[in-house]
C-alpha cells in the first residue's frame, strides 16, 4: 500500500521514459493515480512520448487527467523525433503540466530547474569541439544545454533545490549500459552547473539499463528514474521513485529573499 502523505515532508514521485504510444491509452492511469495519492508532485524526466507525435502527446495528457498534484516535466530525445517538440510541450502545458526547458518553478518551497540535456560523454572521454563542423555543432549543443541549466539554477531563490533532466550528468547512473554508448547517454558538461549551486537531488532518465543512484563530484545524489530501469530492479513496486524533503517553515526566508 502507498504511504500516506506527510505533514512534515514534501514528496516527489519521479519517473522518466514512459514512451507513450498511440495504443497506450489506459496503461498509465493506475501509475499516475498512485503517484497522486502518495506524492505532493509528479516529476517526468523526458521521453514522455515514443515518436513525439501530437497523438501521443494527447494520449499522455488524457492519462494525466486524473492527477491533481502539480506535474513538472522536461522533454527527452524521443519527444523530438517527429521534429515538433513544441507540439508535445504545448499539449502538456494546456493539460496543466509545467514543462521546463532552461526554466524553473517552485513547488511548496522547493525550487526545480529543468532542461533536456544532451550527450557528449563523461570525464576524460568527453568529446571536444575540434575538427569537423559537425563535431563542433554536436559539442555546442551540449554546451548550450549546460548553459540553459545554469540559467535555470540561477533563477532559484529557494533553499531546497532539485534539477530535472533527461540526459545523465554523471557516469555513475549510466553504468550497466554498454560502455560504447556512454557518450550518447549524457555529458559531464551537465554536471558543472550542478556543482556551482547547492542542490538536494538530481533526477534524469534515458539510460534504461543504467544504475538507480550515483553522486556528483561534491556528493549530491543523482537518480536515474527511467521507467524500464525501475521496473527491472523493483518489479514488485510501482515504477516511480519516491523522494522526500523536509517542508520549510512558512516564514523562513533565504538570504537572497531577505535582500530582495
Amino acid at each position: 500500500m502507498p504511504a500516506p502523505k506527510s505533514s512534515t515532508h514534501i514528496r516527489f514521485a519521479a519517473v522518466g521514459d514512459i514512451h507513450v504510444q498511440k495504443d497506450s491509452a489506459g496503461t498509465l492511469r493506475s501509475l499516475f493515480a498512485e503517484a497522486d495519492e502518495t506524492a505532493d508532485a509528479l516529476l517526468l524526466c523526458g521521453d514522455l512520448t515514443d515518436y513525439g507525435t501530437a497523438e501521443e502527446a494527447r494520449i499522455l495528457a488524457e492519462e494525466l487527467g486524473a492527477v491533481h498534484i502539480p506535474v513538472v516535466a522536461v522533454l527527452g530525445n524521443h519527444d523530438y523525433e517527429s521534429g515538433t517538440p513544441e507540439v508535445v510541450a504545448d499539449t502538456l502545458v494546456h493539460a496543466g503540466v509545467r514543462v521546463l526547458d532552461g526554466s524553473a518553478c517552485e513547488i511548496e518551497g522547493v525550487g526545480i530547474a529543468g532542461v533536456k540535456g544532451f550527450g557528449g560523454g563523461f570525464g576524460r572521454g568527453t568529446l571536444g569541439a575540434w575538427g569537423e563542423p559537425a563535431i563542433k555543432l554536436f559539442v555546442q549543443e551540449a554546451l548550450n544545454e549546460a548553459m540553459k541549466l545554469e540559467s535555470a539554477l540561477a533563477k532559484l531563490r529557494t533553499r531546497r533545490r532539485i534539477a530535472l533532466l533527461h540526459y545523465a550528468p554523471i557516469v555513475g547512473t549510466v553504468e550497466g549500459e554498454p560502455a560504447e554508448i556512454f557518450p550518447f547517454l549524457g555529458s559531464s558538461r551537465l554536471e558543472a552547473p550542478l556543482l556551482r549551486y547547492p542542490m538536494d537531488a538530481v533526477f534524469h532518465g534515458h539510460a534504461h539499463r543504467g544504475t538507480l543512484e550515483g553522486r556528483t563530484i561534491n556528493g549530491v545524489p543523482v537518480y536515474n528514474v527511467a521507467k524500464p530501469l525501475l521496473q527491472r530492479i523493483r518489479p514488485d513496486t510501482s515504477p516511480f521513485f519516491l523522494y522526500e524533503l523536509p517542508r520549510e517553515p512558512v516564514d523562513e526566508k533565504t538570504p537572497a529573499d531577505a535582500q530582495a
